[in-house]
């Protein structure tokens, strides 16, 4: 955790007031900014980012707007049971809906392109299969692909089938951060990071390298980096890097919607002005993949590459034009906790997206919002609740 000297901290401010402070300034704390002012445009709302918006784990992905939990439908329901399966996909596709309505689509360069998850495996297939299925009797759209049509729609080699979900699609999640805070009108606190958070009579007092902030209320959207502030939450959520690609452009485009693949450990998607963006192989580095450290690996690189020269090889050779990793927040379970701060009313937090925070983060904007404002359990909000992962930490005592 950062700290403040004896010096610094006799050269700061004036110290400041808000009604809602929220930390983090990814696509859950912008958009948590944006429902309150939909909410109560009236409350005088701070949005606090260490670095520039976006420059968290929002702004380190492929952009990808997925839908559901995991890689499947089929292991959602395995996992987390039919009823709850289906509700969690219309949460993320209520976040998706939102989302566009709230934003002009062309601001966050949203492509409606559909997305496509690809069977690297016999058993990867034959959940697509199940998954198509599954998906046709809860009224969910999806068209399973077989081989030869997988190979056709994305020009690859080495798949058994696909799923095509038509409700996916690409976006830039830096120019969407930044819209959602612009149309927020929070008071911007970039490049201004929380060092300090403590309880005071009627609210919080946060403590920054520039002035001290009182709030009445306090929504913390940090994600992973959320136990930095408040170490109790490392029961909900654990840093774990991932690393990406991005190639020179390759004319003309024949990647027309992103690809997930081997079960989410990769990923690909191709810009339209033809530029192709890769990650993952993190399951190959477990152990090193895990910690804060914003660094590349020459061995997990090598299976980036490996990969295009296996399943896109007309990509083998592009000239690679930059290289980056971001730390992610994966909780036990798979799934989000969004809810009170343990211990600390009038706090709130999100954190554990497990690589989905862009499915997720419009939604969970809207319920910490209402959460912020004094709503006791917004609509959906169980399925996040963070008491569920103390209950089943007791049940194994």
């Amino acid at each position: 955790m950062s700290t403040l000297s004896f010096w610094q901290s006799d050269h700061r401010d004036a110290d400041g007031f808000c009604d809602v402070a929220i930390v983090g300034g990814g696509v859950v704390g912008a958009s948590t900014a944006y429902a309150l002012r939909r909410q109560h445009p009236a409350l005088r709302v701070a949005l606090f980012e260490r670095g520039l918006l976006a420059s968290g784990a929002t702004g380190r992905n492929a952009g990808f707007v997925l839908q559901g939990v995991t890689s499947d439908f089929a292991t959602d329901v395995e996992r987390y049971g039919d009823e709850r399966a289906r509700r969690l996909w219309a949460v993320t596709r209520a976040s998706r809906d939102g989302l566009l309505e709230a934003i002009p689509p062309e601001r966050f360069g949203f492509e409606a392109s559909g997305s496509l998850t690809l069977a690297a495996t016999p058993e990867e297939d034959d959940r697509l299969r199940r998954s198509a299925r599954l998906m046709y009797e809860a009224g969910l759209p999806s068209s399973y692909l077989p081989p030869g049509d997988v190979a056709q729609r994305t020009s690859s080699k080495g798949f058994y089938g696909g799923l095509l979900v038509p409700t996916g699609g690409m976006l830039d999640p830096v120019r969407l951060v930044r819209a959602l805070a612009e149309a927020s009108g929070a008071a911007l606190e970039e490049q201004h990071p929380v060092l300090h958070i403590a309880p005071q009579p009627g609210g919080f007092l946060l403590e920054t390298p520039r002035r001290r902030v009182r709030t009445a209320a306090l929504v913390l959207a940090a994600n992973a980096y959320a136990p930095q502030l408040v170490p109790a939450l490392s029961a909900y959520v654990r840093p774990v890097r991932a690393q990406m690609l991005a190639t020179e452009p390759m004319r003309p485009r024949w990647l027309p919607a992103p690809v997930y693949s081997h079960d989410g450990y990769f990923y690909l998607r191709q810009k339209a002005t033809g530029e192709l963006l890769l990650g993952g192989a993190r399951h190959r580095h477990a152990e090193a993949e895990v910690g804060y450290d914003d660094a590349v690996t020459e061995a997990l690189q090598r299976d980036l590459h490996a990969y295009l020269a296996q399943h896109f090889p007309q990509a083998e050779g592009l000239a690679v034009t930059r290289r980056w990793s971001g730390t992610m927040g994966f909780s036990p379970d798979g799934l989000p906790s969004v809810g009170p701060i343990p211990d600390l009313p009038g706090a709130y937090f999100a954190a554990g997206f497990t690589g989905h925070g862009l499915a997720y983060g419009f939604r969970v904007g809207q319920m910490l919002a209402e959460f912020a404002s004094g709503v006791a359990s917004p609509a959906d909000a169980d399925l996040f609740d963070p008491m569920r992962l103390k209950c089943a930490a007791a049940a194994h005592l």
